[in-house]
């Protein structure tokens, strides 16, 4: 259903493929890497994951705005996409949590969107061709003319975004699930004091630092580039690495903290380019998917273990041929194309998964990680006390 007075637009491909919609959101023209989110719901928390930045995202969800949008379900303080594709938009939500319209929201935030396209065909192109750098405009309607601006855009593939999403300053984080329908930890973890959990920011979801803050930790965010000594000037427990934005390979001053870090014992644990993050500092390599995993179904696993169904987002992946094997361990696989999903160091208190936990959106399977990162800070505190 078009809107009322409805404004064309146009999505063109970085190969030439030209899909005109129409326009909700703010008008002008963007220009990011479009790829395809398959959940059914949570549309609120891609559209504000900073994982997003620099990226066109096309959800493939047949209907998207019915519920509105809320401040508690931001993941960061405003939307982080450059743009949204949409096959049906509601113009008028219905939730008795809804504080605006999404395309309010986004005409807000000076995000543009196109609909009435055909997202079917549009996700299947970018299965096969791979995702691309795209471009969505409604003052350029000329297909060729809109072309010559996508192919100006720089790649995804070494491009450093954490910078654009990081904090510049650090801070304490307190809240824990601060809304009544919020899922509880699994288990309650006794802590005769408060852990102490520096999570380095490559640009962190709210609902990573809910999940922590749950399990009794306290939180202390820090920019990306932070030293390894200020970091461990706060005494932590335990370090977190956190999800981020566009080539791990080039966040190359988180990559000589987390080396640097290894050293010192103390747990750590990453999620998403976290997880690539620590790969990277251990001697591995990471490579571009060719149209990365986002959604909230995929499986993942080993054999003879339970299979987990998760929430991810990421482009990029670490190659299983460049891990030194002597150190580390695979824990899980992504069991749709067998990529890695988890890892171990087999000595030191290190892990990391590809995917999200904290879900938000998504399944809860894999919460129970967040306590046993805690359960391997009380570990290392025994230890060091004893000692």
């Amino acid at each position: 259903m078009l809107f009322s007075g409805a404004q064309p637009a146009l999505l063109v491909l970085a190969d030439g493929t030209a899909y005109p919609g129409w326009s909700f959101g703010a008008t002008g023209t963007a220009i990011g890497e479009v790829v395809f989110n398959t959940g059914m719901t949570g549309y609120q928390e891609v559209l504000t994951d900073p994982s997003y930045r620099g990226q066109i995202v096309t959800f493939t969800y047949p209907e998207l705005g019915n519920t509105g949008v809320n401040p508690e379900d931001e993941e960061s303080s405003r939307p982080q996409v450059k743009g949204a594709i949409a096959r049906n938009i509601c113009q008028r939500p219905s939730n008795w949590r809804s504080a605006q319209s999404l395309p309010d929201y986004l005409k807000q935030h000076h995000i543009p969107g196109i609909y009435g396209i055909d997202t079917r065909a549009l996700t299947r192109k970018l299965r096969s061709a791979g995702a691309m750098n795209g471009a969505i405009s409604t003052e350029i309607l000329d297909p060729s003319e809109l072309l010559m601006r996508v192919q100006e855009a720089p790649s995804m593939a070494g491009l450093n975004l954490v910078r654009e999403v990081t904090t510049t300053t650090p801070y304490e984080w307190s809240e824990t699930t601060g809304v009544d329908w919020d899922y509880k930890p699994t288990s309650d973890t006794p802590l005769e004091q408060p852990l102490t959990v520096v999570a380095i920011d490559f640009g962190i979801k709210k609902n990573i630092l809910r999940r922590l803050a749950s399990y009794g930790c306290r939180v202390i965010v820090v920019p990306a580039n932070t030293p390894p000594e200020a970091i461990l000037q706060y005494n932590p427990d335990g370090i977190f690495l956190s999800n981020g934005p566009g080539d791990p390979a080039t966040v190359l001053e988180g990559i000589a903290t987390t080396q640097a870090l290894l050293t010192s014992q103390k747990p750590m644990f990453g999620i998403c380019m976290g997880h690539q993050i620590l790969g990277l500092s251990l001697g591995a390599d990471t490579f571009k998917l060719k149209f990365g995993h986002r959604g909230l179904n995929q499986p993942c696993g080993l054999a003879q273990q339970p299979i987990e169904i998760t929430s991810q987002n990421h482009g990029f992946a670490i190659s299983a041929d460049s891990l030194p094997d002597a150190e580390v361990e695979i824990t899980h696989l992504n069991l749709n194309d067998r990529t890695i999903a988890g890892l171990r160091h087999k000595t030191l208190p290190l892990f990391s998964v590809q995917y999200h936990p904290e879900a938000s959106p998504g399944p809860h399977d894999a919460d129970y990680l967040f306590e046993r990162f805690v359960q391997t800070m009380q570990q290392h505190r025994q230890r060091a006390e004893s000692n």
